[in-house]
């Protein structure tokens, strides 16, 4: 047996100080830090959600990008650069470098299930690309929407693993979730819920803001330690709904009468000057349009009204986010940086999308819920579009345009109009000669490509965790080599069953799903019955002509490896369904309130997202709200949920309570007829709801102390969701409000008396949406 020898310690000497003896300390203790490789770039990754390929002026479309033309004139332009078709699943593959499925996001996190492709859970042996560059001496950075959380864990008690900054960000600012609004966002900095620096009235508008973020980091950054480069992540809200445009500088407007020709007269003009540009070949041809969405020239005056001005807020939305991308631009050119920053442009995370339905939205809540809406809707609010009051989505046939020369759109993994995007790369120190590249790419590139251009090796493994393989392919020898061998030859496509494969220039693809404004109605079929398509992009570039006939032995064989590679990357089993995975049971995955049917809320909470909320929605349910008034009396909101385009709030209002319910802009009011008198109370809300299906009428009292002070009927209710983006809040309405009959800040619509707890209780479930009822709803999740 070996033993360790100690010193026998020895008597302590104590020794006077003297004057002449100098002090000198040990070096203090610095952990060493690695450093990156020398000249390694900054990296600035840009990425728009929902825009289609045919849409920036640098890709022929309509929409005036000079920021896109600048960076485009000084590198690169990728004509065949591919997403996921999806929000979510393409922002975890650019963040990851594996396939969508591969890190378990099959959907959006919203409609997470317990399928390992599908769960949105994404393991830890598939470390994001700011952890990598982060452990390699970056400093990292993310800006705008992040959509990989699960919505489970979005609340205060986490967990926070899959947050942005657990996920490698040093900073974040920005959003968690599919949509928000552009005036009044859900803002989270780090981890906290926040409120807009700004209100509307005095110009606030999300991308703008996120850009002042990015800009002053960036800067600060550089100041504190300029030897060090940097990622800065920079995803936008913009051109997602709402399409909101600041009415400053005369942004709403710009594009007045431009649109007037209408969809099929577009395509053919963006056509035209992709060929000019050198994007498509001079033989490319246009797909049949979607022969549901109506000719221009047989829609009424109205109609093409509506249509042209949503189509023009749509552009100068476009326009706007990319003038503010212009500022940072100038601001890296300022600073000495911009030539050894790696600018990575993504003009999409999908195709353009097609959710507004065939005339458009002013309120996109009404087609998440099926309430009816007419173009006389829209002609009333015609000259608010794109204004606060206003939750505006532009029609399926622009959509369709802005994908042009494809078909198909967003959600859509068959064809190329719901994944091929625009991409431009800008590096001055690297790219020296400007144009345009043809290899075939597909986002799951970008993180191989980046650790490439950084000198950074794939790490084997992340924080003590063996990673997995990139799944990706490294596209950085097209910097200086157009004529780069093609390394990325064969990759599947599948979202909610629409599915495909491209393998050496040949596609075989499937649209699974109807598109959901086609008429009549037409459910999806088993998925055996789904009929194949096949195109050779060697001679037919937009997947024009289906030579599926032509070549039925090819098109087995395609079908036959998407099989395979469906199997090797987590794709089965397939899952078509669409609205009822919203509901954590149906899914299943976890639930955070779970089984509680009762749940007791304080008057610090707020920022409560729909799906970890109470959900009152086909059921009956009760409210407690135990206050104190003051002596003076005390008005504001006690309890609230969404906002200015569907929810239901609980307030105070010249000392009487009062419930207001939104129905998508169809708001009831119930009053309380007595004020409640100084001291301790307890305000109720009782609603009895019908029964019988979905969204029906429900009966509704208010109650002080246990008697009724008012009384109600609610003909309609909501019977899929209240918002995307709105809340629920205690104490207060964030976000924009439920009524414009208080105050729309939340400071001023808080509640100024004594508030304790709030107590919600449901009544056992009875009715809910069924699985078709939930399939036949223009889902609005990205």
């Amino acid at each position: 047996m070996n033993r360790k020898i100690l010193p026998v310690p020895q008597p302590r000497q104590t020794i006077a100080p003297s004057v002449d003896r100098v002090h000198q300390d040990p070096a203090f203790p610095v952990r060493e830090r690695v450093s990156p490789p020398e000249g390694a770039p900054n990296v600035l990754v840009i990425l728009v959600d929902d825009m289609g390929f045919g849409a920036s002026s640098a890709y022929g479309g309509p929409c005036r990008m000079p920021t896109a033309d600048r960076l485009a004139a000084g590198g690169l332009s990728y004509t065949r650069f591919h997403t996921t078709a999806i929000c979510a699943p393409t922002r975890v593959s650019l963040l990851s470098g594996r396939n969508h499925h591969s890190a378990g996001m099959g959907t959006v996190p919203e409609m997470a299930t317990s399928s390992p492709g599908y769960d949105c859970i994404r393991p830890d042996t598939m470390a994001t690309l700011p952890e990598i560059l982060s452990g390699n001496g970056y400093l990292t950075g993310a800006f705008g929407k992040m959509h990989q959380t699960p919505m489970w864990e979005v609340g205060e008690t986490g967990p926070f693993d899959r947050w942005p900054l657990n996920e490698g960000f040093d900073r974040f600012y920005g959003f968690i979730g599919a949509e928000t609004n552009q005036f009044t966002p859900a803002l989270i900095d780090g981890f906290t819920p926040i409120d807009p620096p700004r209100t509307p009235e005095e110009g606030y508008h999300l991308s703008e803001d996120l850009v002042d973020q990015a800009t002053t980091w960036i800067e600060n950054v550089s100041s504190l330690e300029p030897d060090r480069p940097w990622f800065t992540y920079l995803s936008f809200g913009a051109c997602h709904d709402p399409l909101h445009v600041p009415e400053s500088e005369s942004w709403r407007g710009r594009y007045r009468g431009e649109f007037s020709r209408g969809w099929t007269a577009q395509r053919e003009e963006t056509l035209a000057r992709q060929k000019e540009l050198g994007l498509v070949p001079q033989d490319a041809t246009l797909p049949e349009f979607d022969p549901d969405v109506p000719d221009w020239e047989s829609m009424g005056d109205d109609e093409r009204i509506v249509c042209e001005r949503l189509m023009e807020l749509y552009a100068e939305f476009a326009e706007h986010m990319d003038t503010q991308i212009g500022r940072l631009i100038d601001t890296l050119e300022g600073l000495g940086q911009l030539d050894n920053t790696l600018v990575v442009y993504m003009l999409g995370d999908n195709g353009a999308a097609a959710e507004g339905g065939i005339n458009g939205s002013a309120n996109l809540v009404c087609n998440l819920n099926r309430v009816p809406y007419k173009v006389e809707d829209i002609m009333a609010q015609l000259d608010e579009l794109g204004g606060p009051m206003t939750y505006p989505h532009y029609p399926v046939g622009w959509a369709l345009a802005m994908n042009t020369p494809y078909q198909q759109s967003k959600k859509y993994a068959s064809h190329y109009g719901g994944t091929r995007n625009g991409m431009i790369v800008h590096w001055p120190e690297r790219i020296t000669e400007a144009g345009v590249r043809h290899q075939w790419q597909h986002c799951v590139d970008l993180t191989p490509t980046v650790l490439e251009a950084a000198g950074i090796p794939v790490p084997d493994v992340v924080d003590g965790v063996p990673q997995a393989p990139m799944e990706g392919t490294s596209f950085a020898d097209t910097f200086t080599d157009a004529d780069a061998e093609e390394r990325h030859t064969t990759q599947y496509f599948e979202i909610h069953g629409s599915r495909g494969i491209y393998d050496h220039g040949w596609t075989a693809v499937t649209r699974h799903m109807s598109m959901p404004w086609s008429r009549p109605y037409r459910p999806a079929p088993p998925f055996a019955e789904d009929v194949w398509e096949l195109y050779d992009t060697t001679s037919d570039w937009t997947q024009a002509e289906n030579v599926a006939e032509k070549f039925p032995e090819k098109l087995e064989e395609l079908k036959a490896k998407f099989l395979v590679e469906a199997a090797r990357y987590q794709v089965l089993p397939l899952d078509d369904r669409m609205q009822e995975r919203f509901d954590p049971a149906a899914a299943p995955r976890p639930d955070l309130l779970g089984e509680r049917r009762s749940v007791t809320l304080r008057p610090s909470m707020h920022g409560i997202r729909e799906g970890i909320a109470p959900d009152v929605k086909n059921t009956s349910f009760t409210i407690a709200v135990d206050l104190t008034v003051p002596v003076s009396g005390a008005d504001g909101v006690l309890i609230a949920q969404g906002g200015r385009f569907s929810g239901w709030t609980l307030y105070v209002k010249d000392g009487r309570p009062v419930y207001c319910y939104n129905r998508a802009g169809e708001r009831t009011w119930v009053r309380g007829e007595s004020v409640v008198p100084a001291g301790e109370h307890v305000v109720g809300l009782q609603v009895t709801y019908d029964g019988g299906g979905v969204g029906k009428g429900a009966d509704v009292v208010l109650t002080v102390d246990g008697e009724a002070c008012g009384a109600g009927r609610l003909e309609r209710t909501i019977g899929f969701q209240f918002s995307m983006d709105e809340t629920m809040d205690v104490g207060r309405d964030r976000g924009t409000p439920v009524t414009e009959e208080y105050a729309a800040h939340p400071r001023d619509n808080a509640y100024r008396g004594g508030l304790k707890q709030v107590r919600v209780d449901l009544a056992e479930r009875v009715d809910g949406p069924s699985v078709e009822e939930r399939r036949r709803v223009v889902m609005t999740t990205h």
